[in-house]
């Protein structure tokens, strides 16, 4: 059988969709994986046949509309959301009339989506398949959804449908324990699954799954940004706080952030990392609040420490903090150092064992959950009628 995964958004949805993609290509199956620009390269890097249907980048459609206007991302948290959801439906719109081409020539049995891929219901509406919704972390989609919904009115009323399409199957990739952490709104998953980590890969170091002897360790991860660090002394600070606390640091940073900083700071590491290696080897995660780092430190058992980025992002923090997994800091702003509080955070984590213990229940749930290869199972079924 043929199966089609649809990716979009960031490189993180990629890679939260290629263990079942994989399972369903290591069972004998076709698998072909269509994106936005530049994520079928990332999709073909962690060996995924892939293809491009949408030239322009995520960030395009969230700042600006279909006919090129400018639009400014609200401030207010729930209207950010619907805007989050108005930009993923125009991506899906901007990549349908190249799905339904792509279908002409290699007509999937099924089409697999992420979280906000709403172009995965819409195809395979058109195309009369079951639509499979994987969950990408913990983040509910229901303040996104309706956005989505209002933006692809035209779209859904050629199908002649009402509203976003119901999906066959909704794969929940969110530990049982952490559910209730979340907002009501969130409701039921649907068909449990491990969330196993990925990213792209480099030659690794022996250093980078090696705990360091008899000291701690703490990876910071900048995520696209700096963090909340505005300048390298901010960060230096926060390094030599820890190193004072008896903490080893590694910072993974993308290129432009480890160009800046790395002169800055010694006998750090600092650069990329590959945090599902690097994970399991940590006592403390401080990062963004991206719900692909949220879900490696999960699966690793390490306790995180979370400042926003924005307001979606405040789920995954305030659900950590909840359970006691972790600590949630304000969203940050632009002219704001939180250099001190995210110190303060990462001593209070480091000396309570009980952050740790939270951690590791999630971790261990996770393990025990289907693995894709189980759920690739049911997909099977579902596409075969």
């Amino acid at each position: 059988m043929k199966f089609l995964f649809i990716a979009g958004g960031s490189s993180a949805t990629v890679f939260t969709i290629s263990p079942l993609a994989t399972a369903l290509r290591n069972a004998g199956h076709d698998v072909l994986v269509a994106a936005n620009e530049p994520l079928p390269d990332i999709a073909a890097g962690i060996g995924l046949p892939s293809v491009s249907i949408v030239p322009q980048p995520v960030f395009h459609f969230m700042r600006f509309d279909r006919l090129g206007n400018q639009v400014e991302p609200p401030k207010d948290p729930r209207e950010n959301m619907l805007h989050t959801g108005r930009a993923f439906g125009r991506m899906a719109a901007a990549g349908l009339d190249a799905l339904r081409d792509l279908a002409r020539h290699w007509r999937p049995d099924a089409v697999v989506g992420g979280s906000m891929t709403y172009a995965a219901g819409l195809l395979a509406a058109h195309l009369g398949v079951p639509y499979v919704r994987q969950a990408w972390d913990v983040v509910p989609t229901d303040g996104a959804d309706p956005g989505a919904e209002d933006e692809l009115g035209p779209e859904l009323s050629a199908l002649g449908l009402t509203g976003l399409p119901d999906p066959a199957l909704s794969i929940d990739v969110c530990p049982p324990s952490l559910r209730p952490c979340l907002p009501a709104s969130a409701g039921p998953g649907g068909q449990l699954m491990h969330w196993v980590p990925g990213n792209g890969q480099r030659r690794v170091e022996p250093w980078m799954f090696t705990r360091p002897g008899n000291r701690r360790r703490v990876v910071i991860t900048t995520g696209t940004r700096a963090l909340a660090f505005q300048s390298a002394p901010a960060l230096r600070s926060l390094v030599g706080q820890l190193a004072r606390a008896g903490a080893e640091v590694l910072i993974a940073a993308p290129d432009h952030v480890t160009e800046k900083l790395a002169g800055e700071l010694d006998d750090v590491h600092i650069g990329w990392l590959p945090l599902d290696v690097v994970a399991p080897t940590c006592d403390l995660l401080v990062h963004h609040g991206g719900g692909v780092t949220a879900m490696t430190a999960m699966n690793a058992g390490v306790p995180q420490l979370i400042a926003p980025e924005a307001s979606y992002m405040e789920i995954v923090a305030s659900a950590l903090s909840g359970f006691g997994a972790g600590i949630a800091l304000a969203t940050q702003a632009p002219d704001r150092d939180q250099t001190e509080e995210i110190a303060a955070g990462c001593r209070e984590i480091l000396s309570d064992p009980r952050y740790g213990q939270r951690a590791r229940i999630l971790s261990e749930e996770m393990a025990a959950l289907p693995t894709p290869a189980d759920v690739a199972l049911t997909v099977e079924k579902l596409a075969a009628g």
